[in-house]
């Protein structure tokens, strides 16, 4: 699983549980899997982030998105292992499920999106750099793949290495894929810190390169 980060370990993207993800994420869940504070504040990068009138991809989505509800896309296009969690997602226009560990290709035309977004779920991929370079294929120049996560997760289906860092290392880590996938611009937002009230938000964004 390790083909697009050499250095690391085969085990490093590992899973506990080793059945195919699609099993797991068969039942939907009409929950949040980050508190309240936690989602407005995702809510508010987005909005900083995110242009509005804007064609946005939302990857590893669910029944909600935490994009404004007062900021209006050109189109939202979901994606996700549940379909009926996707179709409950009043977001979106548009949606598929995809199983990215077993095909990391999207199903998106080249340089057709002005933001990607992935909230609370990076932890899941196997092959992230290679995720992450078609979020890349697919983003407009000078536009943002924004990647937020907490310390929550389930850590079955979590690989290895995330479940053996803390917050910075998953920064780090996170980071480290963006670079590895060709962005040119990276940043580190940290909207929540470790050891206040509720859940922690850290932010990765990754810029194209501009045109």
């Amino acid at each position: 699983m390790a083909q697009d980060l050499p250095d690391f370990p085969p085990e490093a993207f590992a899973k506990h549980d080793g059945d195919p993800d699609p099993l797991f994420y068969a039942q939907p869940r009409f929950v949040t899997h980050i508190d309240a504070a936690a989602v407005a504040a995702i809510t508010g990068l987005y909005r900083e982030i995110v242009p509005a009138g804007g064609d946005i991809l939302d990857l590893m989505s669910s029944w909600v998105s935490h994009l404004p509800d007062d900021v209006a896309y050109a189109s939202a296009t979901g994606h996700g292992l549940n379909a009926a969690e996707l179709a409950a997602n009043p977001r979106l226009t548009r949606h598929f499920v995809q199983d990215l560990n077993a095909e990391w290709r999207l199903p998106v035309e080249t340089a057709r999106v002005d933001a990607a977004l992935i909230c609370v779920s990076v932890q899941y991929l196997q092959r992230p750099v290679a995720v992450l370079s078609e979020i890349a294929r697919v983003l407009r120049p000078g536009a943002p793949a924004v990647i937020s996560f907490s310390n929550r997760c389930f850590p079955t289906k979590a690989v290895a290495i995330w479940n053996a860092l803390d917050g910075a290392g998953h920064a780090r880590l996170v980071g480290l894929y963006l670079e590895r996938a060709g962005f040119t611009r990276i940043e580190r937002r940290v909207l929540k810190p470790e050891g206040g009230a509720g859940d922690p938000v850290t932010a990765m964004i990754g810029w194209t390169a501009a045109a």
